[in-house]
């Protein structure tokens, strides 16, 4: 019971392994903007009460072992997390 999560109405222990890719496995993630993409992943878990268990940001993909709540379905945080960091990414590095 150490491992379980609670909140008000429930005893949870929901656990996804997230994992994408660039577009044609394209090494992009590199210096600066895997730093940022770490930061704001980070960022985006944090206010959607999410925890991160394990993570790993590659050139060309990204890995994340999260606990979520009941209440966010995966797809629902996979379109949190990348959508969020896709726009702030490219407003910020836009050449």
């Amino acid at each position: 019971m150490e491992n379980y999560r609670k909140s008000a109405h429930c005893t949870y222990d929901i656990k996804y392994h997230l994992v994408w890719i660039t577009k044609y496995r394209k090494p992009v993630i590199i210096g600066k903007i895997a730093l940022r993409t770490r930061e704001l992943i980070r960022m985006i878990c944090q206010s959607n009460e999410v925890e991160i268990l394990a993570g790993h940001v590659g050139s060309d993909h990204i890995h994340l072992l999260v606990s979520v709540p009941p209440h966010l379905s995966a797809s629902k945080l996979v379109q949190y997390i990348k959508g969020n960091t896709s726009r702030k990414l490219q407003m910020e590095y836009k050449n």
